[in-house]
């Protein structure tokens, strides 16, 4: 059964959410192999050193195999590893350039049948989601941007209460979970569950 995990935010290096992701392994079988979508970042060499702190982090929490999905990996080989996988990985960055390359790729689709484990920090997490909140580089205005859509949820990542005012604004329309660094929603097909000190905005108002 498909089982997500949307993380507010973890620098892997501190391991700040090691037991929300020992849950996850645990939930995909104890030793899963994990295959990662590290299309979050248009850096190279930024990149590859995240990829080495994500090995030596996942095998730490009992992987038995990390493997990394390249974006010039042909379709049918990319059905393959997703379908040998326990646990699906996105990390952290810019959420546009995995959105985007999620589309153009045709691993959207993948995820969309994906009946295992998906874990998805800040950035990972909300280009799991129809709508998440999206900070403006150039000012500290917030907006609504559209995700994958795998799940029906709206959220915010690193969230922190200097951010009230403006996802108060924004949950006029829409309910907005709002997820801190080291917390997460698990969502499955029956249920939600907030981990940590996660916020929810409704109606114009925190709940």
């Amino acid at each position: 059964m498909l089982r997500l995990y949307l993380l507010g935010g973890e620098d892997i290096k501190d391991r700040g959410s090691k037991e929300v992701n020992g849950h996850a392994f645990s939930d995909a079988g104890g030793s899963p192999l994990v295959v990662v979508f590290p299309w979050t970042s248009r850096e190279k060499v930024r990149e590859d050193a995240y990829r080495r702190l994500m090995v030596d982090y996942f095998k730490e929490l009992g992987a038995r195999g990390v493997r990394f999905v390249e974006p010039s990996l042909p379709y049918p080989d990319m059905v393959k590893l997703v379908e040998q996988s326990d646990l699906i990985y996105l990390p952290g960055g810019d959420p546009k350039v995995l959105i985007e390359r999620m589309r153009n790729t045709g691993a959207s689709h993948l995820l969309a049948n994906y009946e295992k484990v998906i874990v998805g920090n800040s950035a990972g997490a909300v280009a799991l989601c129809a709508e998440y909140v999206l900070l403006s580089g150039d000012s500290d205005t917030f907006s609504i941007s559209s995700g994958l859509g795998l799940v029906d949820l709206g959220v915010a990542v690193h969230y922190d209460p200097y951010m009230d005012a403006q996802l108060e604004s924004l949950s006029t329309s829409r309910n907005i979970f709002a997820i801190p660094e080291g917390g997460a929603v698990v969502v499955s097909r029956c249920s939600i569950s907030l981990i940590g000190p996660v916020a929810v905005f409704q109606e114009g108002r925190k709940v």
